[in-house]
This record gives C-alpha cells, sequence and structure tokens, in this order.
C-alpha cells in the first residue's frame, strides 16, 4: 500500500528514530519453496521473483545475517523468527549451524528462536532438536479434519491434516514447546465455536488469521490462480476469502466460548491484543499498532523488503550482501513505510470509536473504500467494529480489574452473572 497522502512526522516518530534499534526480522531461509500447495498461500508466488529456482540460504550468507541482526539490535533478548515457504526444508543442518552462530555472536545477550511450519515433514530428530534449543514452534492447524483439508493440501493434492496432527503428538511427547496459526477461511465460516473447543483441546495459544485475497486466473490450464493486489486488472474475489462479517461473526463466537471457563487459561492473540490496545499497552502486533515497520524480511539470497506481506521489487530496501541491515531498517524509505500506515488512513477510521484497537490494521488488508469515497479502507472494517463492539463491556471490566491488580480471570463470574 503506497498512498499519495502526505507523510508527516510525529513526536513519536522523533523518538523511535532516536532510540537504539530495536526491531525485528522475518527470515526465509528457502524463500517461498513449500512442500504444500495450500490455495490461500500468497507467499507461493514470489519464487516467481527469483525465476522459481531452487532457494536455499547459503552458510556464508547466514552468518552474515545473524551477525548483522545481533550487531542492529540493541535488546538484552534477541528473537529468531524462521519462516517460509516452509523453513524446515533447509534441514536440520543448517538450523545446527544457525544456533552455532547466534552463540558466537550473541556477547552475552540470550537468544530466542520461533520458527513457523505446516507440521508434515516433523520427526523425532527435529522434536530432540527443538527441545534441546528450546525453539517455540508454531504450527499451522485450520481447525477439524474437513475445514484444514479444504486448503492445506500437498503439491499433489493429497490432504496434509493426518501429518499435522501425527507430528503434533511427537512435539507434545517430545516436549515440544508449539502453538497453532489457524487461518479463518471461507471454510471456517459460522464455524467459531467448533474449531476454537478444536483448537484449544490440541494448544493454549492460538491465532487466527483472516484470509483475504484476490486471484487472478492464469492461461496455464491447471496452475493455481495467481494471488495478485485487487487493483490489477481481471483480479476478482479468491473463493477462500472470509466476508468482513463473517470474519467478525467467527472471532464473537470465539470470544463466549473463550468468556465460558478460559481466560486466564487460553489465550487467542487478537484477544491479548484488544485488552493491550484497551490498556495503552504497545500491542505485540504491528497490524494493531498506530505505525509499522518494524518487521523488515530477509530473503534466501539476502534480499530485505519492507515487510512479509509486500514483497515486491517497489519494497526492496537492498540486500545484506551490500549494504548493512541496520542501515536499511533506519532508512527514510523503511521509515516511511512506516508512517504511512497512520498517514494514509481515511477519515473514517481517524473518527471512529474503536480506532485505538484497530489503528487501520493491517496495511494489506486495505483495499476497500469509505463512505465518503476515501481509499485504504480495511477490507475487514465492519467484521472488526462487530468484535470490538461485542467485547467492550468485557474488555473495560479486564481493564478495570488489572488497574486493581486483581485477576481479568474474575470476568468470566462477572460475564455469566451479567448473561443470566
Amino acid at each position: 500500500m503506497k498512498s499519495n497522502k502526505r507523510n508527516n512526522i510525529h513526536l513519536a516518530d522523533v523518538a523511535k528514530m532516536r532510540r537504539n534499534p530495536a526491531f525485528t526480522t522475518m527470515v526465509k531461509p528457502v524463500g517461498a519453496t513449500c512442500n504444500l500447495d495450500c490455495a490461500y498461500c500468497y507467499y507461493r508466488d514470489k519464487a516467481e521473483i527469483y525465476n522459481a529456482q531452487r532457494m536455499v540460504m547459503s552458510e556464508q550468507l547466514l552468518e552474515m545475517y545473524i551477525k548483522q541482526y545481533l550487531e542492529a539490535v540493541d535488546l538484552p533478548i534477541v528473537t529468531f523468527c524462521w519462516h517460509g515457504g516452509e523453513p524446515l526444508l533447509a534441514g536440520i543442518d543448517f538450523y545446527r549451524k544457525a544456533v552455532e552462530l547466534q552463540q558466537r555472536y550473541a556477547a552475552g545477550r540470550r537468544i530466542e528462536n520461533t520458527l513457523q511450519t505446516n507440521g508434515t515433514l516433523i520427526d523425532e530428530e527435529w522434536c530432540r532438536f527443538f527441545r534441546e534449543n528450546d525453539f517455540l514452534v508454531g504450527v499451522s492447524l485450520d481447525g477439524p479434519e474437513d475445514v484444514h483439508d479444504a486448503y492445506r493440501r500437498d503439491c499433489g493434492g493429497a490432504p496434509t491434516f493426518a501429518k499435522v496432527m501425527d507430528a503434533i503428538a511427537l512435539m507434545r511427547g517430545s516436549g515440544v514447546e508449539y502453538n497453532i496459526l489457524a487461518t479463518v477461511n471461507a471454510r471456517s465460516e459460522g464455524r467459531g465455536a467448533e474449531v476454537y473447543n478444536f483448537l484449544k483441546g490440541i494448544s493454549r495459544f492460538i491465532q487466527f488469521l483472516p484470509v483475504v485475497e484476490y486471484v487472478r486466473r492464469r492461461d496455464d490450464e491447471g496452475k493455481r490462480p495467481l494471488i495478485v493486489s485487487p487493483d490489477d486488472e481481471g483480479a476478482e474475489p479468491a473463493p477462500w476469502s472470509v466476508s468482513a462479517t463473517a470474519y467478525g461473526r467467527f472471532m464473537c463466537d470465539v470470544f463466549d466460548e473463550w468468556m465460558k471457563a478460559d481466560v486466564g487459561h487460553c489465550f487467542v492473540q487478537l484477544f491479548d491484543i484488544t485488552l493491550a490496545n484497551w490498556c495503552g499497552v504497545p500491542p505485540s502486533l504491528c497490524a494493531f499498532c498506530e505505525t509499522c515497520g518494524d518487521a523488515p524480511v530477509v530473503e534466501h539470497n539476502g534480499d530485505v523488503y519492507s515487510c512479509d506481506h509486500f514483497v515486491y521489487p517497489e519494497y526492496r530496501l537492498g540486500n545484506i550482501l551490500q549494504g548493512s541491515l541496520a542501515d536499511m531498517y533506519t532508512s527514510e524509505e523503511q521509515r516511511s513505510f512506516g508512517r504511512d500506515k497512520r498517514e494514509a488512513l481515511p477519515m473514517e477510521c481517524k473518527r471512529c470509536t474503536y480506532n485505538f484497537l484497530c489503528r487501520g490494521e493491517c496495511p494489506k488488508h486495505r483495499f476497500a473504500t469509505s463512505r465518503n469515497g476515501e481509499p485504504y479502507m480495511n477490507v475487514l472494517c465492519e467484521g472488526y467494529k462487530m468484535f470490538f463492539r461485542h467485547t467492550d463491556p468485557y474488555m473495560r471490566y479486564m481493564k478495570m480489574l488489572l488497574q486493581k491488580e486483581r485477576s481479568p480471570m474474575e470476568v468470566m463470574q462477572w460475564a455469566r452473572q451479567r448473561n443470566k
């Protein structure tokens, strides 16, 4: 999302520029390479940027990335986020080397590793490695079998649910720390309570990610449609996308189930973020911050882009073989990208009661038009408004409990009385 709005610099922006760098990176050691062919994957098409060649980060580049990142970030705890494509395709020796290099350049700081995987390649050896090196593993699982397998199939079209469940059983038995990332898509619509109750039996930590994409059909029959910008000629809504109201209803249904008995026991990312914003605490996810730009992505060949959702030539900041990761993060190009999230916000959003909770959400979803014709309106706006209205009294009550240094879990008893 590039806007023609004036990019104003606020006092908070100046303070941020003067602070020592404190940012995260998402690193793609195999780029967009994956052993699955998930229908809604926005990243698989990125292989075309690199002519679909085999993409694996070299050991030399791995060392340069780790060294530059640790030199750039002034934090006592530094987190590495391994992503893809399917990052396990890099092989276990790649990550053994990564851990060795992290310790070499850590300079006494604590290193944490997170890795997002489709789960289908996890075996006992991977589990031992994850446990011994304290990796937090995010597993993509959309819900019960029919929901998951609707769009998450391998390159031969075979379902993947059983393999993912086997991997989760292995990790649980091995003591690996893991959580769940579930997309909310067309197959999930109307099934919020069912999906949540299934997933909470697998992990106490769940992230729900709405899927809203546009596609363009290819001339070659049999090839997956290309995920494109809504502005592209021939673009049409993807059949797997969730509607705004369906997403809002889904999250309200999940919240109602969570409020019955799970507050303080299960942790749903959107609920944590919403409460954080109610309490004036910076949320953990950039999509709900006023500005963004604190999470550039590093590709398998060292290319650096402004964001995981904006891996397009116009958002390329450079390459760590020719420049410094720190300089790219502090560049005016990246700062402007981050401020644009705020400056491009339509007036309807700025006047909205729930702007302090939403902040326009992620720019990747801001391709609708406001009531007065302004661009860059979030296509999921009505769904978020539905969720924020529904949760408003409960969030206010939990905020009050926290201010009084009481447990937010008390909200469950209050909710039961309120809803009699």
